[in-house]
């Protein structure tokens, strides 16, 4: 899978910029710099030591394309483990293209999506688990997802999966040795302790499974469904949320007809508020459709808001709603809206707490008073936080959850098997699966298949 083409590529964001960075990967790499570059103090590039940086011109036979920075890393200590040489050039697109096509020409060729960071993975570099953290990095929109990505690059992950793996193939080995003897009837692994191994070992691998829900927000955003009747101050409180005039305030009922949505990033957590179109019957075709729409979006969201207007007299449509949307069986918070106009709320709080004890008590909003919003988004911390389990590490990638879930079987099997007495070659079927699914998250073993899934979202040049 590993070409020995030397690779070049666009390392910075395509576009106009003030500098760009073009990044070359292979044997050849230096060879090909030295080619077109000319430093200031006339070095030849092939005797430098690594880490160093150079200033020079980028030239095409006697044609100057730009003065430039030019970094030398030798490898093994480079990103890929390769020679590596980085050219910092003004970012004009032209001098961009003009740059890559003459590297190209000295003998590199274009690099595919992901490929510097394949050969980081492929010469050891990283594990998979790190490489798929660096996507994760550069595609942090917030805080709490950068340090996910950060913690998982560091390679705290992977020793906790690798632990896991290791402690089943040492009992995996010594049930393949009692198979070896089995004539003499030995038995080399102790069945009591691997029974508290596989508790343990059970235990954490439903830790980091069910840390996923935390960590799938907590990297691609927190969706947050608001709903409630028409005129029930739904877009009010996204727009005092955003803090701008996002959606359209009016007292007409059924004014939004569609969703809209927005992201906002408050403590670090980037949220993605939805707001719905009123929920009631109507024979209006167009809002009949938002409305379906907003049953939709409290479906996929993580978080519910409801509100219900305090001046609003039909308690009973009020409930009945909220008992359809308990249903989803979402986090639900509850907010009691324009409390500026009217406070006589006892009747609809006393209903809504005989019928629903489970919910916490409604914020009292006023959605116009910023101490309103400061609690609802304190509100929404905690209810993330309380996503959150005790596991230090933090699951956010749908691969590694699926094979979490596939070994969490498999570990299930063995200590069933175990208790049932079946033999050591049948056991051996079920620990090898499970050692098997939890070195495909690092990568100890791994497919083609795999290492292309994981690749091929990758941006050019990284």
């Amino acid at each position: 899978m590993l070409s020995e083409n030397t690779i070049v590529a666009l390392a910075s964001p395509s576009g106009t910029g003030a500098i760009g960075v073009i990044r070359i990967s292979g044997t050849e790499s230096i060879s090909i710099a030295s080619k077109c570059f000319e430093s200031h103090r006339g070095i030849n590039l092939i005797d430098q030591s690594s880490h160093k940086t150079f200033l020079g011109w980028v030239k095409d036979g006697d044609r100057i394309i730009d003065k430039v920075l030019l970094t030398i890393f030798k490898g093994p200590n480079s990103y890929t483990g390769e020679n590596i040489i980085e050219i910092s050039c003004h970012g004009s697109t032209y001098i961009l293209q003009e740059i890559l096509h003459l590297i190209v020409k000295k003998g590199a060729v274009p690099a595919k999506a992901g490929e510097f960071t394949l050969r980081a993975f492929l010469n050891r570099k990283m594990d998979l688990t790190q490489a798929e953290a660096v996507a994760d990095l550069i595609s942090s929109e917030s805080k709490a997802a950068h340090e996910l990505a950060v913690n998982q690059m560091r390679g705290g992950y992977s020793k906790n999966i690798s632990g896991l793996r290791n402690q089943l193939i040492h009992f995996a080995s010594m049930i393949a040795l009692e198979l070896d003897f089995s004539e003499e009837d030995v038995e080399f692994a102790d069945r009591g302790e691997f029974l508290k191994l596989l508790d343990i070992i059970e235990q954490q691998l439903k830790d980091l499974s069910e840390s996923f829900a935390y960590g799938s927000v907590i990297k691609n955003g927190v969706p947050v469904a608001i709903l409630g009747k028409p005129n029930s101050g739904k877009s009010s409180l996204l727009n005092a949320l955003l803090n701008e005039e996002r959606a359209i305030v009016s007292d007409i009922e059924g004014t939004t007809r569609d969703s809209i949505e927005d992201t906002l990033i408050i403590d670090g957590i980037q949220f993605r508020f939805i707001d719905t179109a009123g929920l009631r019957e109507t024979k209006d075709k167009v809002e009949s459709i938002g409305v379906k729409r907003a049953i939709e979006n409290a479906k996929k969201a993580k978080i519910l808001l409801f509100l219900y207007d305090v001046t609003d007299a039909d308690h009973e449509g009020i409930s009945n709603q909220l008992k359809s949307i308990l249903s989803f069986k979402k986090k639900t918070i509850l907010i009691q809206n324009k409390m500026d106009i009217s406070s006589d709320d006892k009747k609809i709080k006393t209903l809504i707490k005989d019928k629903f004890p489970q919910l916490a008590p409604p914020l009292l909003v006023i959605t116009h008073k910023k101490e309103s919003i400061d609690k609802l988004k304190h509100e929404l911390i905690e209810t993330v936080n309380k996503m959150g389990n005790d596991s230090q590490t933090i699951v956010t990638n749908v691969r590694h959850h699926s094979s979490l879930q596939s070994a969490l079987k498999d570990i299930i099997l063995v200590k069933k098997g175990m208790k049932n007495n079946i033999s050591g070659d049948l056991l051996s079927v079920d620990l090898n699966s499970a050692i098997q699914s939890l070195g495909e998250i690092t990568g100890e073993i791994n497919t083609d298949d795999i290492l292309g899934n994981v690749f091929q979202n990758f941006c050019i040049g990284k």
